[in-house]
């Protein structure tokens, strides 16, 4: 622990916040130079669908790719082995679901947001009005998880102690992002994560030849060296969720939320309306599930790589804990100079992700409820959709910077999770009943994503990831009663079983319309028209 406390003493924050701000002001040259292609609501929310699948799947693997893949998934692997990869494994796979199921499809289907979709044949109003609430769920979850990550870096890297000083700098955070969002929309968006995917691909990939240059490429070699340093439960199973049957229940649930999650991600799957055809909505999805793949390799040797050269218990003690595996790793292989770079990818991240996730949640407000809801598909509605999505964009901004200050120290791959678990109850079940179901209606649509949003919030409240142990978000307080972390393995099947409920209950049905939308889903024809009914 003593050499950890001289490396960081040795780190240098004027160059972490130099190195910083040269992307910074990078980025922010790039938004203000696509903002001047910004005109209506299509290129403020789906970048005029000028992306290639090429140019969209980089943009998705940067969506995706979150502060939870490169930190949490890193520390958890650092610490637990084998149970961390297995967030990795979770994270991948689930895209073979949206890649099988729920790309091409959507793309076809919608216009901006999920809430076309799944009101292309349903009562519009009340269908609008739930996937805008779910949306903005969702990307509350995700956004707490990108602005604890924030959080940690800033106590590391910069050696600022105190719970004020830390959210001042979580706020500064959250004011870039919003800046991205409210000037460069959907297309200034996009470059960023282009280019912070591109940093962040290749910055691991030097990392992880540089761990593997220490140990001559060989692989056994380091996996031995992390179990004699971490202990032999690193490479075996069960390090972190083997304690009991709940936990392992735990494990079960955690892996069904990772796997069907991504697929009802309304910042992910917005991206496939920025691309111009359905073809190209699918080359996006093969691009991202390579680079992202090649990514989570990555993370193997990094987890490894930071538990034998940094060790399970620096780590643990280290300012951030789990979060702060992947700095102390970049601190050892290259000293300062990498650590500032590693450090600027690790907000770079940050910053795209989260203003991903603002964009998304401001466009599905200002196009399903207010353009939609409660001006009722007003012509000069649509001329204030934009400034409405700015506004909302702002007050989201300010919540995630709350959120983010509360929710300082958790690990960041947990928090998605949870995310994943909202998304999964909240979107996937209504999606693809809407896709594939001719007897689904509006009663279903509600009763599901309600109900799966209810049941999965309420379930988090009063788990143990909320309050009643020292790992909790609340420590001085235990009011839960729900045993598992993660809900997943409840509120994703209830929420199946309402949405069936509710249509079986219901007498309203449209055959014609399952009909139009079946033929548009699968041949695109009528796509580029979409509009409200």
């Amino acid at each position: 622990m003593n050499v950890l406390a001289q490396n960081l003493e040795q780190s240098n924050p004027a160059l972490n916040i130099s190195i910083f701000a040269v992307f910074v002001i990078a980025t922010l040259l790039i938004v203000f130079r696509a903002s001047r292609y910004t005109k209506n609501a299509a290129d403020y929310y789906a970048a005029g669908r000028s992306f290639s699948g090429a140019q969209n799947g980089i943009a998705i693997s940067g969506d995706y790719l979150s502060a939870a893949s490169f930190l949490g998934i890193a520390g958890a692997i650092a610490l637990y082995g084998y149970d961390g990869f297995l967030y990795s494994i979770g994270f991948l796979v689930a895209w073979l679901v949206a890649l099988l199921l729920v790309a091409e499809l959507l793309r076809n289907t919608g216009k901006f947001t999920l809430g076309d979709v799944l009101s292309f044949r349903m009562r519009q109003r009340p269908v609008r009005a739930a996937a805008a609430v779910s949306t903005l769920a969702v990307s509350f979850f995700y956004l707490l998880a990108q602005m604890a990550g924030a959080g940690g870096l800033v106590n590391l890297l910069l050696g600022i102690e105190g719970d004020a000083a830390q959210s001042v700098v979580i706020a500064g955070v959250g004011v870039v992002m919003i800046l991205y969002v409210l000037i460069g929309g959907m297309k200034g968006t996009t470059w960023v994560q282009i280019v912070k995917a591109g940093l962040l691909i290749a910055g691991t990939f030097a990392m992880t030849i540089w761990v593997l240059g220490r140990y001559g490429f060989n692989i056994s070699e380091l996996f031995g060296d992390a179990a004699a340093r971490g202990g032999q439960e690193v490479l075996n199973p069960g390090a972190q969720y083997g304690e009991s049957g709940t936990t392992r229940l735990d494990f079960v649930s955690l892996g069904i939320a990772l796997v069907l999650g991504t697929a009802g991600l309304p910042h992910v799957l917005m991206r496939f309306y920025t691309v111009p055809t359905a073809r190209e909505a699918r080359r996006s999805v093969v691009w991202a599930i390579w680079l992202i793949g090649i990514f989570y390799l990555f993370t193997l040797a990094l987890g490894y790589g930071a538990g034998a050269l940094v060790g399970k218990d620096a780590i643990a003690n280290a300012p951030g804990e789990e979060n702060s595996a992947a700095p102390l790793l970049a601190l050892e292989l290259g000293g300062p100079v990498l650590l500032g770079f590693i450090a600027a990818v690790a907000f770079a991240t940050i910053l795209a992700v989260v203003a991903g996730l603002t964009i998304t949640a401001s466009a599905s407000f200002a196009h399903d409820v207010y353009a939609n809801v409660i001006k009722r598909g007003a012509e000069d509605s649509r001329q204030q959709e934009v400034k409405v999505a700015r506004i909302t964009a702002l007050v989201i901004g300010a919540l995630a910077i709350i959120g983010g200050i509360l929710a300082k120290g958790q690990n960041v791959a947990f928090l998605v999770a949870l995310a994943f678990a909202v998304a999964a109850s909240a979107n996937l079940p209504t999606l693809l009943y809407s896709l594939f179901w001719r007897r689904f209606n509006t009663q279903g649509a509600l009763w599901s994503m309600y109900g799966g949003l209810l049941i999965c919030v309420v379930l988090i409240i009063f788990s143990p990831a909320v309050s009643g142990t020292e790992d909790s978000m609340i420590t001085t307080a235990d009011f839960h009663w729900f045993p598992l972390e993660n809900p997943g393995i409840v509120s994703i099947p209830a929420a199946f079983i309402l949405g069936w409920l509710g249509t079986v209950l219901s007498g309203e049905r449209n055959d014609a319309k399952h009909a139009e939308m079946e033929v548009r889903s699968l041949t695109g024809a009528g796509a580029e028209k979409a509009t409200t009914h």
